[in-house]
């Protein structure tokens, strides 16, 4: 690789993480049009438990939306992330990003701690989103929080209470505690 290919790279790579800390300063602005931009116009948006599905521009605004319509004031910020650069299409990269949220959904206040799965392609030049994917290891209350972060059910973002995405799902969770069973 040569220098020139080195620096596009990290070019790439700082565009990418412009793209995902644009991603929570729009939707918490509530800045509809910006949050459409970020995604490619065949772009999806969805939760790996299936109760968020867009797929589309259109249909991603569509569903920002639907989350506005009950979601009050809300702050989204990012930790740690991954970012894969595709070593045989310089437009597509992959990775993953830590992230928290706090929100107010139906008049009550949540926190969220979530991995987002993403998939990002060049498209006009411009990185976007062509895949992001929710996964929750909590959605709780701050007043439910001590009691429930250490429990399975700890996901509410829906009506019902679903097991978390992350990480008692995971294939080296599994393996490590049916390995090591005395540690869980």
């Amino acid at each position: 690789m040569n220098l020139e290919q080195r620096i596009r790279r990290l070019e790439d790579r700082d565009a990418i993480r412009n793209l995902i800390a644009r991603y929570g300063r729009l939707v918490d602005e509530r800045d509809i049009a910006g949050v459409g931009m970020l995604f490619t116009r065949d772009g999806s948006f969805r939760s790996v438990d299936g109760k968020i599905a867009s797929t589309g521009r259109d249909a991603v605004i569509e569903q920002f939306h639907k989350r506005y319509a009950v979601l009050g004031p809300s702050n989204h910020f990012t930790h740690d992330m991954f970012i894969e650069l595709d070593d045989t299409d310089p437009d597509l990269a992959s990775g993953w990003v830590n992230s928290h949220a706090e929100v107010v959904r139906n008049g009550v206040a949540l926190w969220a701690a979530l991995r987002y799965h993403d998939r990002y392609r060049r498209e006009e030049g411009v990185w976007r989103f062509h895949v992001r994917e929710l996964h929750f290891f909590y959605y709780l209350s701050p007043k439910d929080y001590p009691e429930m972060l250490g429990k399975l059910m700890r996901n509410r973002a829906y009506t019902e209470p679903l097991p978390a995405d992350f990480p008692e799902n995971s294939d080296t969770w599994k393996d490590y505690y049916s390995k090591y069973p005395q540690r869980g």
